[in-house]
């Protein structure tokens, strides 16, 4: 007697010594999205990245909100403008998410595991990108209500309050979670160019905290253009009020981004840089 088996490639083989089986299909997308999403819980990265996040999130806010109460020739800040700070951290500790995200799997050898189960490579990229986002974009909600709550105490010394009906604070709020995710899936995406944990992590983050404020000091025109249209430079301006967008806009040079737009070439540069990862991975070995 012989039992049927599923091959790499997705077709039935036989084992000897067991009854025959039903032919078994091979993975399909939601299937995927559901073995990308239990192996992404199963990682402690995961768990403690998620959780510095938030933490940094709520703490950031409630020290900002705090040291504005007691200060007073401290800036004038909105409710919603208080996790601004607090974003600016997450967003780093979810771009090294992203980037571990795939380069774990290089790193430890289990990317030959993935590819087998997944022959055509691309869906098991897709998978990885859209649970990325997804945990990356409900942890930062998860920031964003913690922190707006966390700086709540301090309003009335701030001499703020939390209009939920406003259009541009429903914009910064809800903005926080999809732009957080944007700069996850930029950090995934230039791990599955690079490979390498140490690689990838240096050039996300040399792009995140170093090459846009030095472009942003050389004195050429080149460089005054280039430097709206950066990554975290054009995607931030989605949690960013008119005011400040309309004041970056005076200062660029031919340059002129709203909040969405700008949000727009963030994910834009996400896409071509996740296109050439799929045609890298289809072409290159595991």
């Amino acid at each position: 007697m012989t039992a049927a088996t599923l091959d790499p490639s997705g077709s039935v083989a036989a084992v000897p010594g067991r009854s025959a089986a039903r032919p078994v299909r091979g993975l399909t997308f939601p299937g995927v999205l559901r073995s990308e999403w239990i192996k992404t819980w199963s990682l402690r990265s995961t768990v403690w990245s998620l959780g510095i996040a938030i933490v940094l999130m709520t703490g950031t806010t409630a020290l900002v909100a705090w040291g504005g109460s007691t200060d007073p020739v401290a800036g004038e800040l909105s409710a919603a403008e208080l996790i601004g700070p607090g974003g600016y951290f997450a967003q780093l500790v979810l771009a090294v998410l992203g980037v571990l995200t795939i380069t774990g799997e290089y790193s430890t050898g289990q990317i030959r595991s993935t590819v087998v189960a997944v022959p055509r490579r691309i869906p098991a990229l897709a998978a990885k990108a859209i649970v990325l986002a997804v945990v990356a974009a409900l942890t930062t909600l998860v920031g964003v209500v913690t922190a707006t709550i966390a700086g709540m105490p301090f309003h009335d010394g701030l001499g703020v309050t939390l209009d939920l009906s406003d259009g541009e604070t429903l914009r910064l709020l809800g903005g926080m979670p999809l732009y957080v995710a944007g700069i996850a899936l930029l950090g995934f995406a230039i791990g599955a160019l690079v490979r390498s944990s140490p690689g990838a992590l240096g050039i996300v983050l040399g792009l995140l905290l170093v090459v846009e404020q030095v472009v942003a000091a050389i004195p050429l025109a080149f460089f005054d253009r280039l430097e709206p249209l950066l990554p975290s430079n054009a995607g931030s301006r989605l949690v960013m009020t008119q005011a400040n967008v309309d004041a970056l806009n005076a200062a660029s040079v031919g340059v002129d981004l709203g909040p969405w737009q700008g949000f727009g070439v963030l994910l834009t540069w996400v896409a071509v840089l996740l296109v050439l990862a799929a045609v890298l991975l289809r072409r290159r070995d595991a």
